[in-house]
């Protein structure tokens, strides 16, 4: 139960963080192109790896500081950062086809998924 408690305030210290970088970035670059998702996705992974990392190097780090910052406030921040980790991984494994299967497979899934809503969604609303 208490590992839940951890990813549960993990995940809303990273969700404000998010909502930070958004109204931060947008101020700063503008909100033409979605810069904020593209800057949160590159520094949600390179934290990822900064992690990673550092647990690899660290197994007596416990579960619940490992829960609290790659699952707590990375995947509030961002779940591009458990992606990367999961692609380098296979990756590491000396598997390119399963990484490149899953990095085309997500990207590819997630586009029609959102699409396959969104279009009909849309449609139901836009004569009100």
């Amino acid at each position: 139960m208490m590992s839940y408690l951890v990813v549960f305030v993990g995940a809303g210290i990273g969700g404000a963080a998010r909502h930070g970088m958004n109204i931060w970035v947008a101020r700063l670059l503008g909100a033409h192109f979605p810069w904020h998702t593209l800057i949160i996705n590159i520094l949600g992974s390179l934290l990822m790896g900064l992690i990673a990392g550092w647990f690899a190097e660290r197994s007596q780090a416990g579960d619940h500081l490992r829960l609290f910052l790659a699952t707590g406030i990375l995947g509030g921040f961002t779940t591009f950062s458990a992606f990367s980790l999961d692609a380098a991984l296979l990756w590491e494994r000396n598997e390119p086809v399963l990484a490149a299967l899953y990095v085309g497979g997500s990207v590819a899934g997630a586009l029609a998924g959102l699409l396959v809503v969104a279009v009909p969604v849309g449609a139901l609303y836009a004569p009100f």
